[in-house]
């Protein structure tokens, strides 16, 4: 049932109804920072927390490039970049350019 204005006794949705709202469903969730983690559900909306997953639907196209790999700091992954430049390589000591310089030097002259 619709709340009755008191002035013109007409059925109303916007108004009044709006000066009712004052209880929150949703708060801030922890892993996506929004405003959309359910307190009875006790689910994100947006991010699906606690679900090991992030939501995503292949409907939702734009959704899902907000989401995607490369928006955020991407802490690891520009670390693997780099490291495939060079082999994946381990347990080795770089040259260090004064040497390198030396070296070249070296060979130069001879």
């Amino acid at each position: 049932a619709l709340p009755i204005s008191r002035a013109t006794g007409t059925m109303t949705k916007g108004t009044s109804s709006f000066g009712k709202r004052h209880n929150k469903s949703h708060t801030l969730c922890i892993r996506c920072g929004r405003r959309s983690y359910h307190i009875q559900k006790k689910r994100c909306a947006q991010c699906a927390y606690p679900a090991a997953k992030l939501r995503h639907y292949n409907w939702g196209a734009k959704g899902k490039r907000r989401k995607t790999t490369g928006t955020g700091r991407m802490r690891h992954l520009k670390l693997v970049a780099r490291k495939f430049r060079n082999g994946f390589r381990e347990n080795t000591q770089a040259v260090s350019q004064k040497a390198k310089r030396r070296q070249n030097q070296a060979s130069a002259q001879s």
